[in-house]
């Protein structure tokens, strides 16, 4: 071999140990970069004939192993789902309170009756009777917080949606940018690792938002579609999904029109977008929120109409009328009561009505019994008025041997569309608690799947790291091995110039 040949293999080799000390110095920055999978490169020997030409390096690849990375991206799209319904949920959990507490549904419905009973004892006690009116403000105060707090909710998902859409734009047309880099590079025959790892952090970032699957094409170009296969265009001169703002009623829904979905193309696609934190808001504004509206409503109209059945309408909107059921939907002529119920004016105004009572009751043989009001002089240690809440208003009797007609579970919400998980309960009791315990159990559920999804989710992190990630030992390792490499063939250019010198001399 010359030593113009050996010269040039060395100084080739300098080159290739220079763009492998590269890639090395770009895995230990990354190391701890989310969605970085380590770069490597192929060196070739190269030989004509018999003898050596030195080495070249390929471009830089990935090495990666994209069915592990796949499911890792599902699972975070999975967990910030869980997260969003898990911080939502809480918020409504904070207002239940307790059972048993004096704070939750029962125990304030709980305090209504026993304030009934001690006026049992006492008709005629205005301090009594303030009490009952009291108690009964307890409650529908109760009933009007957790309302709020639905609808309080429902905004946020809405707000969340609007900005979940825009990062959604966003990231699509990233990817497109970066996939035409992509494609530009492979022509090129250049490295795109570096750009695939990018490519792959704003996919993982819209994962996060809303489920997708994704493929690569053999260009380099990448497919994004929702699960259910609609195409969703990384090039898009606008848009492509589109939305807007909306000011969420009890009433609001997303068929009704008073809600507005999410198009593409000006197709409403929104329910092909599940998963990540756009699905669970979706979920949260329009089914999970509004189930819970319709329980709470269908307890406020039952509390008010079964007290107004036996003569007293202790509970009323704020012109004093009670809401009458039996509706299309079921819920038409009650959806949001329990955002204005509120202890009938009239009796706030007149104390004593909660021992003579509002109405005289016709009754009927399906519902309650008769009864006429205590008129004015009467007798001041009337009862038959607390009697009949306690026993029927609050029981599981409308009278004797007539059951309460059930409450609506099924067919609830501004659509009729929504169901209550629970069985119709015979009394307000029964209802508040089996209320309070269902959506306690909603939350409750999203809380758990949560820690065992982060669980996977960790698992599934850890074993993409461990194949894709960085080896801080295995690139100080090779850092070294490069290290060397460089000083032997630096030593081998200096003998070659040394010996250049030396025939140089000997020529002179």
């Amino acid at each position: 071999m010359s030593l113009d040949s050996s010269l040039s293999i060395a100084t080739a080799s300098l080159g290739n140990i220079n763009a492998q000390l590269g890639l090395v110095s770009n895995n230990v920055a990354n190391a701890s970069t989310p969605d970085y999978s380590v770069e490597t490169s192929n060196q070739i020997s190269l030989v004509a004939g018999d003898q050596p030409l030195g080495i070249q390096t390929e471009a830089a690849t990935r090495s990666i192993n994209l069915a592990l990375q796949q499911s890792a991206f599902q699972q975070d799209s999975t967990v910030a789902g869980l997260t969003t319904t898990t911080t939502s949920l809480q918020t409504i959990d904070a207002l239940q309170g307790t059972p048993g507490q004096s704070n939750d549904l029962g125990s304030l419905l709980g305090a209504v009756q026993d304030a009934f009973s001690t006026l049992l004892g006492d008709p005629s006690s205005a301090a009594q009777q303030s009490a009952v009116i009291a108690a009964a403000g307890n409650l529908t105060t109760g009933i009007n917080t957790l309302s709020d707090a639905y609808t309080q909710q429902r905004q946020a998902a809405q707000n969340g949606i609007v900005t979940a859409v825009s990062s959604i734009n966003t990231d699509l047309s990233q990817i497109g940018t970066i996939s035409d880099q992509i494609i530009a590079a492979r022509i090129a025959g250049e490295s795109s690792a570096g750009l695939e790892n990018q490519r792959d952090a704003v996919v993982d970032s819209l994962n996060s938002i809303v489920g997708i699957k994704t493929l690569v094409q053999p260009n380099g170009d990448m497919l994004v579609t929702t699960p259910s296969g609609t195409q969703l265009p990384t090039r898009a001169g606008t848009g492509p999904l589109l939305t807007s703002g909306a000011t969420i009623g009890a009433g609001a829904s997303l068929a009704s029109g008073t809600i507005p979905g999410i198009t593409l193309d000006g197709i409403d696609i929104t329910s092909q977008l599940q998963g990540g934190s756009l699905g669970a808001n979706v979920t949260l504004r329009d089914t999970t929120l509004p189930t819970f509206q319709g329980e709470l409503d269908e307890f406020s109209q039952s509390l008010a109409s079964r007290f107004q059945a036996q003569g007293l309408t202790l509970f009323s909107d704020p012109n004093g009328n009670v809401p009458a059921g039996g509706g299309t939907p079921v819920q038409s002529g009650y959806v949001g009561f329990a955002s204005e119920i509120q202890v009938n004016p009239a009796v706030q105004a007149t104390p004593s009505m909660v021992r003579d009572g509002t109405q005289d009751v016709a009754g009927s043989a399906a519902g309650a019994s008769a009864f006429t009001t205590n008129p004015t002089g009467g007798p001041a240690g009337f009862t038959t008025l607390i009697n009949r809440v306690l026993d029927y208003a609050l029981g599981a009797q409308a009278q004797s041997g007539v059951a309460q007609t059930p409450g609506n579970t099924t067919g609830l919400g501004p659509d009729g569309t929504l169901n209550a998980p629970y069985a119709a309960p015979a009394t307000l009791g029964d209802n508040a608690t089996a209320l309070v315990a269902a959506q306690a159990a909603v939350s409750a559920a999203a809380s758990s799947q949560l820690t065992t999804e982060q669980a996977v989710q960790t698992t599934l992190n850890s074993n993409l790291t461990a194949i894709s990630g960085v080896n801080m030992d295995t690139e100080m390792s090779y850092m070294i091995q490069l290290e060397n490499a460089y000083g032997v063939n630096a030593r081998v250019i200096s003998t070659v110039q040394a010996m250049f010198t030396q025939l140089l001399q000997v020529v002179q």
